[in-house]
Parts: C-alpha cells; structure tokens; sequence
C-alpha cells in the first residue's frame, strides 16, 4: 500500500492519522470488501490498531462494516471529502503537488499537458522562493518527444526503433543528442519510469520528468523538474526524478484511479553518460 516517501520527514507527523489514511487507501484500492486482518497487513499496522481506528472510521460513515461477513468497504461519507473536487481544474487539484516539489526541490517545476497532435503545453509552473531561477512562459508548446518529458513520452508509447527514428529525425534541440543516445535513455525510461535532458532541449538547463497516465494507460501530463546546470548536485537531481516519478504515480492513482509501481533502475549511474557528456562536450 503506498504511503509518501516524504513522510517520515514531515515535521509533526500524527501516526494515527497516517495510519488512518492507510486503512482508507487499503479499502479504496479493494475490489470486494475485506476482515480486519487483511486490511491490516496491506495497511502495515497493527491489527488491534486497525480495528480501533476501523471502529471510529465506521462511526463517521466513511467505512461501512458487513456483521454477516465481518468485513469492511468504504462508506458514502467518503463522498462527503471528495464532492468538492468533482467537475474541479485538474490543473488546480494538482497544484499544491507543484508548489511541494519546487518547495522541496528548489527549482522550477512544470506541468505540460499531452495533446492530441504530439504536442505538450505548459498549463502550470511554479517557482521557489530563490534569487536566481529559470523560468517558462506559461502556454509554451513543445513537440512531445523532445527533452525529458519527451524521453518518457517516447518510453510510454513503446515505438520500435525505426519509428521512433522518424520522430527523431523532426525534433529541433539546441544541442542535439545522437540518435543512439536518446533511444538509450528511451530504453532506460522504460525501466526507471522518469527520464533526464543535459542541457540538450535548452543549452544550459539540466530536466528530469516523469508522466501522469489514466485508468486507459493514456499518457494525460508530464511533470518536470528545471534548474540552470550546476544549481543541483547529481545525488539531488536523482532525488528529484524519483519524487516526480512517486508525484506522477500519486496523481495517476488519486486522479485517475491508476495504480503503478515506481521502476527499478538497472544501469548503477542512469546519469552518468548524459552528466559526462554535459560538463565535458
């Protein structure tokens, strides 16, 4: 059962009510009601902790307990939270995912939609707090093979060679990888599920990303990660890419009712060919 990777870190922390969102996310995530033990263990807490906190949860209506089968699901009362955000801006339910990353991250964090024509648009950016930042103008269009959101574009639609090939061949870069390289770093998206740009789509700017996909696998946002090279070390902008990957799981599941497994690299250095080439062209 997912929790924040950031939670541990979160100043203040009531473990009661994490371990109470933990039972909902169980629940929400069930396709036919479940025991208390059960709810337990894919919740990760104890099962007289559940049972307590399944009580009140009941008195509250958000879950509904079965006497006949002894067993819980989610209640109507959860309508109670999530009315407010039906028919609501995706964009603005996302937001404050925006404003933690760049908060957390200190750079610019970015918010493209995927159109229908390959295309992605800027519909959000948010800055941190900072003196010296980069910056893109909102409403910005941009093939969608190019750069980092581009890299896990091209992994989510799972080309073959020559395909991808010709949608190479039509991107402009300011300093064009080889095509050998950016269907390496294809390759590797599809492994890690989050991709990087040295300085390639923009001169001077190190990106990572990583995508938002619906219910019907439907590739719907790209979240990205923009800092002026040198501002984050290499241990910082893996950290980055792994927290836009776990971010795009979240709002894929929360928004669309997707759930994903956050990928596991199999290159030891992912940013080692792209890093190197940057620094020393």
């Amino acid at each position: 059962m997912r929790k924040r990777a950031n939670q541990d870190l979160a100043p203040n922390f009531v473990g009661a009510v994490g371990n109470a969102v933990s039972i909902l996310r169980s629940l929400a995530h069930s396709s036919e009601p479940a025991g208390v033990a059960a709810i337990a263990r894919n919740a990760g807490v104890s099962v007289s902790t559940c049972f307590n906190i399944l009580r009140t949860l009941a008195s509250e209506r958000l879950v509904v307990f079965d006497p006949e089968s002894k067993a819980y699901r989610i209640g109507l009362g959860m309508l109670e939270f999530s009315v407010p955000l039906l028919g609501a801006n995706q964009a603005d339910v996302i937001r404050p995912e925006l404003k933690r990353l760049a908060g957390e991250r200190s750079c610019l964090i970015c918010l493209w939609q995927l159109t229908e024509n390959d295309r992605i648009l800027l519909i959000d950016r948010v800055s941190p707090p900072r003196t010296v930042r980069v910056d893109i103008s909102h409403g910005s269009r941009l093939p969608a093979f190019v750069g980092a959101v581009g890299r896990c574009y091209a992994a989510h639609r799972n080309l073959s060679r020559p395909e991808l090939a010709k949608r190479f061949a039509k991107l402009q870069w300011q300093s064009p990888p080889s095509f050998d390289d950016y269907a390496a770093d294809v390759e590797q998206a599809q492994r890690d599920g989050f991709a990087f740009d040295f300085g390639q789509l923009f001169t001077g700017l190190e990106i990572a990303a990583s995508l938002v996909t619906d219910s019907n696998g439907k590739a719907r946002f790209g979240i990205s990660g923009i800092a002026i090279a040198g501002q984050m070390s290499r241990p910082s902008l893996r950290v980055l890419a792994a927290d836009l990957h776990e971010t795009a799981n979240y709002i894929s599941e929360t928004l669309f009712g997707v759930a994903r497994r956050t990928g596991q690299s199999e290159r030891k250095d992912p940013l080692a060919r792209a890093g190197k080439k940057q620094r020393n062209p």
